[in-house]
Parts: structure tokens; sequence; C-alpha cells
């Protein structure tokens, strides 16, 4: 069992940044990969950017490609997401999630055991 619970979403002015943090619960969390997704009004959730389970692989959606940069501590518990260069389409609920027992990060959301309650970002233009 995991549990996740995001944090800094906020309102920000296109090309600025923000940083999104998820703390996770659960002996687990070691043993997964985890991913960022996100859920814009009137679109699919999609996929932004993955870990690997040692943190040695990352892997981005092409629309945050050399923007978005996701990392872990696995001592703390803890996935971030560096956001830079926003723009107003990246607006959206975002969500961490684990894929339990898998190591590689997976760009299916479906395949995703546990998510986070969400934490929304806007961006200006």
């Amino acid at each position: 069992q995991v549990q996740l619970r995001e944090s800094g979403g906020g309102l920000v002015q296109a090309g600025g940044s923000l940083r999104v943090s998820c703390v996770a619960s659960g002996r687990t969390f070691s043993r997964a990969a985890l991913g960022w997704l996100r859920h814009a009004p009137g679109k699919e959730r999609e996929f932004v950017a993955g870990m690997s389970w040692t943190g040695s692989r990352t892997y981005y959606a092409d629309p945050v490609k050399g923007r978005f940069t996701i990392s872990r501590d696995n001592a703390k518990n803890t996935v971030y997401m560096q956001m830079n260069s926003l723009k107003p389409e990246d607006t959206a609920v975002y969500y961490c999630a684990a894929h339990v027992g898998t190591y590689y990060a997976t760009p299916i959301p479906s395949d995703y055991d546990y998510w986070g309650q969400g934490t929304q970002v806007t961006v200006s233009s």
C-alpha cells in the first residue's frame, strides 16, 4: 500500500517556474516506479514524467522535455518535479502516481496503482 500527497501547485505567469512535491507513505515506495501525470479540463489524463525504481532512468513526454525535471529522494519518500518555462497549456491538475513492483515508469495512466489527490497548477498568459 502506498499513500501519496502532492503539494506545491499554484498560480504562475507564463515563463515562470514551480516545483511540485509528492510525499509517499508505505513500505513499497522505494520499489515503485513513479510518475507525474496531469489532467486538464476537456482533455484526457496524460503522462508528464516518470522515474525508474532506483531513479537512474527518467522519462518525459515530448511537450515538457527540456523544461521539466523529475527527481526522487527515497530517504525522504519524496518525488519532485521542477517545472520551468511554464506555458498556459501546462495548466492542469498534477498527480503523482506509483506503479509498485515495476522498475520502469510507464506512460500509460491506467498502469499506475496508486494516485495522490492532485495539485492545481495554473499558468497565466
